[in-house]
């Protein structure tokens, strides 16, 4: 059975709940799915093992959360060289964060991206939960080689 591995950096609280929503959509495609907050992540050996990855982070002041900027840095050391790959957040005014995270994954981990990033001012708000559990149904099908 595929991973995948979920990490999310939330200020408060939008940017988890994208994350379990996107770890449904997973699970809907018959994938299993760990779910860790970025800030819980010391090493990049936790990172290993997983077929596919989505990072989120909410946008605060232009920028994404310091834990994720964090565990960018360490997941520079772990293998995720064409892995598959997906980046998330909530915002309240501009949304860069998954921007910039997903710039990260494909440029310089060159991992397989799945799409573009998503972003999202609530799960709640216009579709935000069926977007959010296709967001992860599309990593579960890059894996999958559904196109």
């Amino acid at each position: 059975m595929a991973k995948a591995l979920i990490v999310f950096a939330s200020r408060t609280g939008q940017t988890q709940k994208i994350a379990e929503l996107i770890a449904e959509g997973l699970r809907m495609k018959g994938m299993e799915v760990d779910l860790k907050e970025a800030h819980k992540i010391k090493n990049a050996e936790e990172l290993n093992g997983y077929d596919a990855y989505a990072f989120g982070s909410a946008t605060y002041h232009g920028e994404m959360m310091p834990a994720m900027k964090q565990l960018l840095f360490i997941a520079e050391k772990a293998d995720l060289k064409g892995k598959c790959g997906g980046s998330f957040g909530a915002f309240g005014w501009s949304g860069e964060a998954p921007d910039r995270i997903l710039q990260t994954l494909k440029n310089i981990f060159e991992m397989d991206i799945a799409g573009d990033c998503l972003r999202l001012k609530s799960a709640a708000l216009q579709g935000g939960v069926p977007m959010a559990q296709d967001y992860g149904k599309s990593l579960a099908d890059k894996i999958a080689g559904v196109r």
